[in-house]
Protein backbone atom coordinates (compact mmCIF):
# COMPACT_ATOMS: atom_id res chain seq x y z
CA UNK A 1 0.00 0.00 0.00
CA UNK A 2 1.21 3.39 -1.14
CA UNK A 3 1.82 6.56 1.12
CA UNK A 4 -1.47 7.84 1.39
CA UNK A 5 -2.99 11.52 2.22
CA UNK A 6 0.22 13.39 2.60
CA UNK A 7 1.21 16.61 1.09
CA UNK A 8 1.92 16.84 -2.79
CA UNK A 9 5.75 18.09 -2.57
CA UNK A 10 6.31 15.25 0.51
CA UNK A 11 4.88 12.22 -2.31
CA UNK A 12 7.00 14.02 -4.90
CA UNK A 13 9.99 13.28 -3.20
CA UNK A 14 9.60 10.03 -2.25
CA UNK A 15 8.55 8.98 -5.56
CA UNK A 16 12.24 10.21 -6.56
CA UNK A 17 13.67 8.75 -3.98
CA UNK A 18 11.70 5.61 -5.14
CA UNK A 19 10.13 4.84 -1.08
CA UNK A 20 7.01 3.12 -2.91
CA UNK A 21 5.78 1.77 0.46
CA UNK A 22 5.60 2.42 3.98
CA UNK A 23 7.13 0.04 6.69
CA UNK A 24 4.27 -1.83 8.74
CA UNK A 25 5.59 0.56 11.66
CA UNK A 26 4.94 4.24 9.38
CA UNK A 27 1.62 2.85 8.10
CA UNK A 28 0.69 2.80 11.81
CA UNK A 29 2.06 5.60 13.22
CA UNK A 30 1.72 8.44 10.60
CA UNK A 31 -2.09 8.64 10.45
CA UNK A 32 -2.58 8.86 14.49
CA UNK A 33 0.40 11.42 14.33
CA UNK A 34 -1.31 13.32 11.28
CA UNK A 35 -4.52 13.33 13.78
CA UNK A 36 -2.44 16.08 16.08
CA UNK A 37 -1.91 13.45 19.01
CA UNK A 38 0.69 13.49 21.52
CA UNK A 39 2.47 10.09 20.46
CA UNK A 40 4.74 7.39 22.28
CA UNK A 41 6.31 6.20 19.28
CA UNK A 42 8.07 2.26 19.70
CA UNK A 43 10.00 -0.14 17.10
CA UNK A 44 13.24 -1.31 16.72
CA UNK A 45 15.89 0.13 14.58
CA UNK A 46 15.57 0.15 11.05
CA UNK A 47 11.90 0.14 11.30
CA UNK A 48 11.78 3.98 9.64
CA UNK A 49 11.18 6.19 12.69
CA UNK A 50 13.64 8.46 11.66
CA UNK A 51 11.65 9.19 8.28
CA UNK A 52 8.63 9.19 10.36
CA UNK A 53 9.77 11.80 11.86
CA UNK A 54 11.01 13.81 9.03
CA UNK A 55 7.55 13.27 6.74
CA UNK A 56 5.22 14.21 10.21
CA UNK A 57 7.29 16.72 10.18
CA UNK A 58 6.96 18.32 6.19
CA UNK A 59 3.07 17.70 6.11
CA UNK A 60 2.27 19.28 10.09
CA UNK A 61 4.20 22.79 8.24
CA UNK A 62 2.64 21.51 4.61
CA UNK A 63 6.02 21.95 2.98
CA UNK A 64 6.47 26.20 3.02
CA UNK A 65 8.26 28.74 4.97
CA UNK A 66 6.02 30.53 7.49
CA UNK A 67 6.96 33.15 9.52
CA UNK A 68 10.10 33.45 11.59
CA UNK A 69 10.10 31.68 14.53
CA UNK A 70 10.17 27.73 14.63
CA UNK A 71 7.23 25.80 13.95
CA UNK A 72 8.52 22.66 14.56
CA UNK A 73 11.72 21.49 17.14
CA UNK A 74 13.28 18.33 16.93
CA UNK A 75 15.57 16.41 20.41
CA UNK A 76 18.82 14.80 19.66
CA UNK A 77 21.21 13.21 21.91
CA UNK A 78 24.50 15.01 20.37
CA UNK A 79 25.50 16.87 17.68
CA UNK A 80 26.65 13.80 15.82
CA UNK A 81 22.99 12.79 15.73
CA UNK A 82 22.13 16.52 15.22
CA UNK A 83 24.07 16.24 11.78
CA UNK A 84 22.95 13.50 10.66
CA UNK A 85 19.20 14.36 11.08
CA UNK A 86 20.06 17.71 9.46
CA UNK A 87 21.47 15.34 6.62
CA UNK A 88 18.01 13.35 6.12
CA UNK A 89 15.77 16.43 6.28
CA UNK A 90 17.83 18.16 3.79
CA UNK A 91 17.30 15.26 1.33
CA UNK A 92 13.62 16.07 1.61
CA UNK A 93 13.32 20.25 1.94
CA UNK A 94 16.08 20.61 -0.84
CA UNK A 95 13.27 21.73 -3.38
CA UNK A 96 10.78 23.85 -1.03
CA UNK A 97 11.27 26.50 0.84
CA UNK A 98 11.05 25.01 4.55
CA UNK A 99 14.21 26.11 5.97
CA UNK A 100 16.07 24.01 8.67
CA UNK A 101 18.57 24.65 10.96
CA UNK A 102 20.84 22.94 13.70
CA UNK A 103 22.27 23.67 16.73
CA UNK A 104 24.42 22.21 19.43
CA UNK A 105 27.08 23.01 22.52
CA UNK A 106 30.09 22.88 19.94
CA UNK A 107 28.20 25.63 18.70
CA UNK A 108 28.50 29.52 20.43
CA UNK A 109 25.06 30.40 21.33
CA UNK A 110 24.95 34.06 20.11
CA UNK A 111 25.99 32.89 16.87
CA UNK A 112 23.08 30.09 16.95
CA UNK A 113 20.31 33.34 18.50
CA UNK A 114 21.59 35.74 15.80
CA UNK A 115 21.30 33.01 12.72
CA UNK A 116 17.76 31.32 14.47
CA UNK A 117 16.58 34.97 14.51
CA UNK A 118 16.97 35.47 10.54
CA UNK A 119 14.03 33.07 10.25
CA UNK A 120 13.75 29.52 11.08
CA UNK A 121 10.86 26.92 10.12
CA UNK A 122 11.97 23.36 11.76
CA UNK A 123 14.96 23.93 14.76
CA UNK A 124 17.06 20.49 15.12
CA UNK A 125 18.92 20.68 18.70
CA UNK A 126 20.24 18.86 21.53
CA UNK A 127 18.35 19.44 25.08
CA UNK A 128 21.17 21.74 26.98
CA UNK A 129 21.50 24.03 23.71
CA UNK A 130 18.14 24.67 23.62
CA UNK A 131 17.58 25.02 27.21
CA UNK A 132 20.30 27.97 26.88
CA UNK A 133 18.43 29.31 23.97
CA UNK A 134 15.05 29.63 25.89
CA UNK A 135 17.12 30.87 28.97
CA UNK A 136 17.89 33.74 27.13
CA UNK A 137 15.32 34.19 25.18
CA UNK A 138 17.25 32.55 22.15
CA UNK A 139 14.08 31.03 20.38
CA UNK A 140 10.32 31.70 20.31
CA UNK A 141 7.87 28.96 20.77
CA UNK A 142 4.87 31.43 19.77
CA UNK A 143 4.24 29.64 16.57
CA UNK A 144 5.52 25.99 17.62
CA UNK A 145 3.25 23.40 16.13
CA UNK A 146 5.06 19.57 16.62
CA UNK A 147 7.86 19.04 19.15
CA UNK A 148 10.00 15.54 18.34
CA UNK A 149 12.32 13.89 20.10
CA UNK A 150 14.40 11.41 18.35
CA UNK A 151 15.91 8.22 19.88
CA UNK A 152 14.64 9.56 22.84
CA UNK A 153 16.65 6.85 25.47
CA UNK A 154 19.39 9.82 26.18
CA UNK A 155 16.58 11.27 28.20
CA UNK A 156 17.63 8.89 30.83
CA UNK A 157 20.46 11.07 31.64
CA UNK A 158 19.97 13.41 34.06
CA UNK A 159 21.55 16.99 32.40
CA UNK A 160 19.01 15.86 29.31
CA UNK A 161 15.83 15.13 31.48
CA UNK A 162 16.10 18.21 33.56
CA UNK A 163 17.33 20.42 30.39
CA UNK A 164 13.55 19.14 28.78
CA UNK A 165 11.43 19.38 31.44
CA UNK A 166 12.59 23.18 31.83
CA UNK A 167 11.97 23.36 27.88
CA UNK A 168 8.47 22.10 28.00
CA UNK A 169 7.35 24.07 31.16
CA UNK A 170 8.14 27.25 28.75
CA UNK A 171 5.70 26.03 26.04
CA UNK A 172 2.03 26.60 25.70
CA UNK A 173 0.25 23.94 23.48
CA UNK A 174 2.03 22.20 21.05
CA UNK A 175 2.05 18.46 19.82
CA UNK A 176 4.43 16.03 21.53
CA UNK A 177 5.85 12.81 19.10
CA UNK A 178 8.76 10.78 21.08
CA UNK A 179 10.38 7.98 19.30
CA UNK A 180 12.27 5.02 21.08
CA UNK A 181 13.32 1.52 20.43
CA UNK A 182 11.76 0.58 23.72
CA UNK A 183 9.40 1.61 26.27
CA UNK A 184 11.40 3.15 29.42
CA UNK A 185 10.32 3.70 32.75
CA UNK A 186 11.53 7.36 32.83
CA UNK A 187 9.50 7.93 29.11
CA UNK A 188 6.46 6.75 30.60
CA UNK A 189 6.74 9.31 33.33
CA UNK A 190 6.41 12.42 30.73
CA UNK A 191 2.14 11.17 30.89
CA UNK A 192 1.85 13.41 33.51
CA UNK A 193 3.61 16.36 32.13
CA UNK A 194 3.21 17.31 28.92
CA UNK A 195 2.59 13.73 27.10
CA UNK A 196 -0.72 13.53 28.68
CA UNK A 197 -3.90 12.08 26.85
CA UNK A 198 -0.77 10.77 24.35
CA UNK A 199 -1.47 7.44 22.20
CA UNK A 200 0.73 4.61 21.70
CA UNK A 201 2.28 2.98 18.25
CA UNK A 202 4.46 -0.09 18.95
CA UNK A 203 5.84 -2.49 16.61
Amino acid sequence: MPFKKLHADIKEKLEYLEIITPTPFQSKSIPIIKSGSNVYCTAPKDSGKTTTLILTTLQKLKCEAVGNTPRAIVLVENKERALELYAAFLTYTRHNSIRVYVGYEQLHIDVQKSEIFEGIDILISTPVTMNKLFLTNGVSTSQLTIFSIDDAEFLVQNLAYNALMSITQSINKCQYVLYSEKKHPILERFEANFMEYSKKVTI
